[in-house]
């Protein structure tokens, strides 16, 4: 399973929020600090915004900050938002699946492989990833 880029994008964005449910951030401000296009984030943005899991905040200081429930919302309901989630039939193996063993074998592999995606996507909360995440002042080990 890929990430489509407005999907990459909302995880960086509500991760950034959500980093700090009380900070407010400008739309550049995070498309400077992850180097992504402002203005496809600010697409980006809106659907957040529709969607509850962000709120815009007009006036000095404005912009955006976590709306939702960082110990519930997981990496699932983010990128759902932009990009079906549904296990499909790999299409390199679409005229393979029925017709023979291995081709049913292989597409077996590949719906389990999904499910197993979508699991673990539908398991990691918010706070547990952040929980887990280096502090961005905080020099990576090497």
């Amino acid at each position: 399973m890929w990430l489509q880029k407005s999907s990459l994008f909302a995880l960086y964005a509500v991760l950034e929020l959500a980093r700090e449910p009380d900070r407010r951030l400008a739309t550049a401000d995070i498309a400077r600090t992850y180097d992504i296009s402002a203005h496809h984030l600010a697409k980006v943005m809106r659907t957040l915004v529709r969607a509850g899991l962000i709120e815009s905040v007009r006036g000095a200081g404005g912009g955006y900050r976590f709306a939702g429930n960082i110990a519930r919302v997981t990496l699932f309901d983010v990128i759902e938002l932009f990009q079906p989630l549904e296990p499909e039939v790999d299409p390199s193996l679409r005229h393979a699946v029925g017709a023979t063993m291995i081709g049913g074998a292989l597409q077996a592999v590949n719906a389990e492989i999904n499910e197993l995606s979508l699991a673990t996507l539908r398991s990691i909360t918010l706070k547990s990833l952040l929980k887990h995440a280096p502090k961005i002042d905080t020099p990576m080990a090497g």
